[in-house]
């Protein structure tokens, strides 16, 4: 079991503990770019209402987001990205102690939404795309999820290129400052990665336990599971339950999703099944 992320700095929320269940991580999207179509329009009453939504259905972190990274998506400014989630995050904080997790690879996005009472960066692009985002990190001492988002052409050697990569990313962040108790890593499905690798990876999961670290899993509503059921993003429940449910069972610590309700009933009997971890509740 990895150790508990602790900063002192931080309130009681931001401390995870890793091992003993897994956390599901609520998505808010502050972007109509969204690839899954559930999207907002940048409105803080209606980010409010969403999260605390969020907050009732059992996720116990709230991930939001204002840059889409779908394929094909519309680039956008830090100001712009920061305006449609700064807002939310305060507002949201004021009615709310779940973590927040600002969703950027934006050093000053991040500030931003630190101050404003996210407690945790999940950068998509590994802190590789903007550098001061690591000494961000490294100051305030919040955790980060680094994820892989690098090209994979050859599936026969994706595990060993994904772990290279990783290794890398994690190597680089350490030399800025980041304690490698704040990491959190993720291996990027569907970023760089076809369907077939993507359902190996999912498969292969547990081989990321090599670096003893928390591992997130985002596979909601993911394009493979489009190609497997034939079914658009906004008919992917079931897909995604599946894939969490698989996720868990190989090693993940995190599940990032967008059908909340669904999916922590999912992730609480799988935990059941696989950590042995659970509590009786009456079904009458």
């Amino acid at each position: 079991m990895s150790e508990p992320v602790v900063n002192s700095e931080q309130p009681a929320h931001s401390v995870f503990t890793w091992g003993a269940k897994t956390w599901v991580m609520g998505i808010l999207n502050l972007s109509p770019d969204s690839f899954s179509g559930d999207g907002l329009q940048p409105d803080v009453q209606q980010a409010v209402e969403r999260a605390l939504d969020i907050e009732h259905e059992g996720a116990e972190i709230i991930d939001v987001g204002g840059q889409s990274t779908r394929p094909g998506h519309v680039e956008i400014d830090a100001r712009e990205e920061a305006d449609r989630v700064v807002p939310a995050i305060r507002a949201i904080r004021e009615q709310s102690t779940v973590p927040i997790s600002i969703d950027t690879y934006r050093a000053s996005v991040a500030e931003a939404a630190l101050d404003a009472g996210a407690t945790l960066v999940n950068d998509v692009r590994g802190l590789t795309a903007d550098p001061e985002l690591a000494d961000l990190v490294a100051t305030r001492g919040v955790p980060v999820v680094i994820m892989h988002d690098i090209q994979i052409r050859d599936q026969a050697t994706m595990l060993p290129q994904l772990v290279t990569e990783l290794s890398f990313r994690i190597d680089q962040a350490m030399s800025r400052g980041v304690r490698r108790e704040q990491i959190i890593i993720d291996p990027g499905f569907g970023f760089g990665k076809q369907a077939p690798m993507n359902l190996e990876l999912l498969r292969r999961l547990g081989e990321l336990r090599v670096f003893g670290l928390p591992i997130l899993a985002g596979t909601s509503r993911k394009g493979t599971i489009g190609k497997v059921l034939g079914t658009e993003p906004d008919d992917r429940m079931e897909g995604s339950a599946a894939m969490a449910a698989i996720a868990i069972a190989n090693g993940a610590d995190i599940v990032r999703v967008h059908d909340v309700r669904q999916l922590v009933r999912v992730a609480r009997m799988t935990d059941a099944i696989v950590r042995g971890t659970w509590c009786e509740h009456s079904s009458e």
